[in-house]
């Protein structure tokens, strides 16, 4: 069933033309707020290159070339702070990945604000997302280990902006040292307040990291969810999409 779902979108990418076909605007939000310390900052950026260096990643990346992921990275702190790492990049070859992770690999801190703005960098994804309306998905990523404490509430963000995007989260544990300083006064867990607040659209999923240790496996179990081609092909095939 997999294989004839992928078949039937690999006959759409070409009746739309190689070069025109997106299958998918992947951006990925990191959060880089003030109760990130050195380490875990390379912990995260380092922990996505590997992740982007995995065979299996990069499998699925390349598993439609007649229809290529679109990929972009940022990351986000406080209000108004948001920085492009990596700009959207069509991911043809594994040297387009490779790319990207030395991008981040050589990337190095700028933020010093303790603001956690989750609100903000969900509307910067999706202007970002706003960049490629004419990929069949739209996905936004967005990681962290807190909930907002500045801002507008994740919440209270809905319709207009995000549709026809999917959000999905990567939430780094409560057990990280990060949060022993985290307000999460009224939060069970950061996975449920992501759940709650945070994803949009009807595939939407969290992946939790123990810590920042485990952010590259994290990252590489969320990407090998979130770009199978047979997985969206269905969206292309009949289905409504994400967050419709």
């Amino acid at each position: 069933m997999r294989t004839a779902l992928a078949a039937l979108w690999l006959c759409a990418a070409l009746a739309e033309g190689a070069q025109a076909a997106c299958r998918q605007a992947l951006a990925l939000g990191v959060d880089v707020s003030g109760s990130v310390d050195a380490r875990e900052y390379r912990l995260q950026l380092d922990g996505l290159a590997a992740a982007l260096r995995d065979a299996q990643v990069q499998r699925a990346f390349l598993a439609m070339p007649q229809a290529p992921v679109r990929l972009l990275v940022f990351e986000w702190a406080g209000l108004a702070d948001q920085r492009r790492l990596a700009g959207w990049r069509r991911i043809n070859s594994a040297q387009d990945l490779e790319a990207v992770a030395r991008l981040l690999e050589a990337t190095q801190s700028v933020y010093e604000d303790p603001a956690t703005a989750i609100g903000s960098a969900m509307l910067h994804g999706a202007m970002l997302l706003g960049e490629q309306a004419e990929c069949w998905v739209r996905t936004l990523d967005i990681s962290g280990d807190g909930p907002a404490n500045r801002g507008p509430h994740p919440g209270d963000l809905r319709g207009g902006a995000f549709d026809g995007i999917t959000i999905n989260a990567l939430v780094i544990g409560p057990g990280s040292r990060a949060n022993t300083t985290k307000d999460l006064t009224g939060v069970l867990t950061l996975e449920a307040y992501y759940r709650a607040h945070v994803l949009r659209g009807r595939d939407a999923f969290v992946e939790t990291a123990r810590d920042f240790e485990d952010f590259a496996d994290a990252m590489r179990r969320k990407l090998l969810r979130e770009v199978a081609a047979p997985v969206l092909s269905q969206e292309r095939t009949g289905g409504a999409r994400p967050g419709q």
